[in-house]
């Protein structure tokens, strides 16, 4: 049986999510397991596909960035496919565990998107550490702060908290932040 695992990282990225289901549904996935979630996050849909499939089955995915965020956990999941007699088919790239090169591929381009991902973020502090260095870096805007009168206001009005978080569109916790700075 063809099993299929398709993520994206945020919920703006519908999408992305709609091309990899049909990807997997039109390669002959005949069950989808899919989410919306971070990788670093919780990702209940991934271990429901890991403990769903069977001997004999192959598990689908249509980027190897979808899977795994390192080798690491890479090599976690495919050991315990291999345990359960199960194959792993990487679309974009041609990759099939089934047979030797497919696995010696799989770890390849595993530590090259790794090493590509941890290279990224570097650049990514450097670039940050010099923009504050210029003075053109302040972070992100204090959205709930901007609010504080709002919530004080809905607050005082006997609102709920979590009522207050759903319009103010802040979360539950800058609520109480706002409550405790007030």
């Amino acid at each position: 049986m063809l099993i299929g695992y398709a993520r994206t990282s945020t919920l703006d990225q519908i999408a992305g999510l709609l091309a990899q289901k049909e990807a997997l549904t039109g390669i002959g996935c005949e069950k989808l397991f899919e989410e919306q979630t971070s990788s670093v996050g919780t990702r209940s849909a991934l271990q429901a596909a890991l403990e769903f499939v069977r001997e004999g089955d192959t598990l689908m995915v249509t980027k190897l960035d979808r899977l795994a965020r390192s080798v690491r956990h890479l090599g976690e999941i495919v050991e315990a496919l291999e345990r359960k007699g199960v194959g792993l088919r990487v679309l974009d790239l041609g990759l099939d565990t089934a047979n030797a090169t497919g696995k010696l591929m799989l770890n390849v381009l595993g530590a090259v998107a790794q090493f590509e991902r941890e290279m990224m973020l570097e650049r990514q502090r450097e670039g940050i550490a010099k923009a504050k260095a210029d003075g053109k870096y302040r972070g992100r805007k204090p959205t709930a702060q901007f609010k504080r009168a709002e919530v004080l206001c809905l607050l005082a009005a006997g609102t709920p908290k979590r009522e207050i978080a759903r319009v103010t569109g802040i979360s539950e916790r800058s609520v109480y932040r706002v409550l405790s700075e007030a």
